[in-house]
């Protein structure tokens, strides 16, 4: 188990929904990525999002998917893409399964 948290911690940390509107290849990023355009509703906007989620998903599937995203990091940059979140989802390896609503909520919902 990693470190222990306090609650104010984990009150810092910005997890929204968010649904994929872009997706597009990403030939220059070192792992196999796809870069990525999400919705967060009016309160957030659009963000940008480099995701290694090439080997379970496909382009075309993830349009319209809703997905967990932490959207108060700093940005990254990736090669030549400013990275402005973080998609959430559960790592096996060099598998990522994202996280996502078991139902559609309104874009830019909060989690706690």
């Amino acid at each position: 188990m990693d470190e222990i948290i306090s609650w104010n911690d984990f009150t810092k940390v910005d997890m929204r929904v968010g649904t994929i509107i872009e997706v597009r290849d990403f030939p220059e990023a070192r792992n196999p990525a796809y870069q990525v355009k999400i919705d967060f509703g009016q309160e957030v906007g659009v963000r940008k999002s480099s995701a290694q989620i090439t080997a379970l998903y496909a382009k075309e599937e993830l349009l319209g998917k809703q997905v967990i995203a932490v959207i108060n990091f700093p940005k990254k940059q990736i090669a030549n893409f400013s990275s402005e979140c973080l998609i959430l989802g559960a790592v096996d390896g060099k598998d990522v399964i994202l996280l996502k609503p078991d139902s559609s909520v309104p874009n830019g919902l909060k989690i706690g």
